[in-house]
């Protein structure tokens, strides 16, 4: 068993807060993904966790022991930095033997368990290359192997894959799952990537400001984000700006009806509940422009308040900048003061998959 335990961590930096008052539990085995933008605290947190950072306040357990005092090297965790941070005058095998001869395991035991850890990575036969002989993603797959051959409890991931393009990380990304979920590790992978958290994630912790917004599984943050901030910050949202009178939203395009109370709210919806047909009344929404991404289209539509909003259509309606078009939202959100107030019930249930795979 490996369970971390984090019991409202703080830390800060003189009178400002990179992290205050967080708390996690992550379950033997489970993949969390700390998702953000920069400065909400994400590699800050991962730091604690690992040693490199001292907390301020709050406490740190693994397998209900606390190591909040603890150094790195006493700790049973395993770091992988965006910088790879491997050491370019030694071989590969070196690099990854280094945590093992610190140890002081016999040379034979050594050997194997490198050997393993090239294989399980896929680099067999590399290791009397430099690291500098390698590309980015196979430095990116040593770095990997010198923490997991140390048979961590507790896996650490600081965007490993910022540095590499897009194709590369989507591979390594799915590599990185197949592993961990051989190995049944426990790990927290920080990433302010959206589409690598919903791809690899269990649970996703959306930070913002060093504090939690929202901790669910990937499918429910995605469709019951529970702030208009995570509504925002996960997949491609459209928001309107009105208020709610008499259980009705005002708004000239979009005036419905909603169980909220009265007074000012912003009204949310993905761009696939945002459904278009052409028309001829005079004051109806405008096309701007459309993008053919092949499996469907991206329609960005001017509205009579001056906004801008974005539906996506199936790829083989024809939409031309200036056409006018009578625009109708099924799935829908209202936010108050940040918070989820409430909910459509109907879900396009049939756009799930599509939707997760293009945010």
């Amino acid at each position: 068993m490996s369970r971390l335990t984090i019991k409202g961590v703080s830390k800060s930096f003189g009178a400002s807060f990179a992290v205050h008052d967080f708390s996690l539990d992550v379950e033997d085995g489970e993949l969390v993904c700390l998702l953000g933008p920069s400065g909400s605290g994400k590699s800050t947190l991962l730091r604690m966790i690992g040693g490199f950072e001292r907390p301020s306040g709050g406490s740190i357990l693994i397998d209900a022991r606390d190591v909040t005092s603890l150094p790195p090297e006493k700790r049973p965790t395993g770091m992988v930095f965006q910088s790879h941070a491997l050491w370019t005058h030694m071989t590969v095998f070196d690099n990854i033997a280094f945590g093992l001869k610190l140890r002081h395991l016999p040379k034979a035991e050594i050997r194997e368990k490198v050997e393993d850890a090239l294989a399980m990575i896929g680099l067999s036969g590399y290791g009397t290359r430099h690291t500098t002989q390698l590309s980015g993603g196979q430095q990116q797959r040593v770095a990997l192997a010198r923490s997991l051959v140390l048979e961590p409890k507790i896996l650490l991931l600081d965007e490993p894959f910022a540095s590499l393009d897009q194709h590369l990380r989507e591979r390594l990304r799915e590599e990185v799952k197949e592993i961990q979920q051989r190995l049944g590790i426990t790990t927290l992978f920080v990433t302010h990537g959206q589409d690598e958290a919903l791809a690899l994630a269990d649970r996703i912790v959306v930070m913002r400001d060093g504090k939690t917004e929202q901790v669910a599984p990937p499918a429910e943050i995605y469709r019951v984000p529970q702030t208009e901030f995570v509504a925002g910050f996960i997949g491609s949202m459209n928001f309107v700006r009105g208020a709610v009178v008499g259980g009705r939203f005002q708004h000239a395009d979009f005036p419905l009806d909603l169980a909220a109370d009265d007074g000012e709210a912003v009204l949310a919806f993905r761009p696939e509940a945002l459904s278009l047909c052409r028309s001829e009344r005079v004051g109806a929404p405008i096309v701007h422009r459309s993008i053919d991404f092949g499996t469907h289209q991206i329609v960005d539509v001017d509205f009579s308040d001056g906004s801008r909003l974005k539906a996506m259509t199936p790829p083989d309606q024809s939409w031309t900048r200036g056409m006018r078009v009578d625009a109708k939202v099924a799935a829908h959100f209202l936010f108050r003061d940040n918070r989820l107030v409430f909910r459509t019930s109907a879900e396009l249930e049939q756009n799930d998959e599509r939707r997760l795979h293009n945010v």
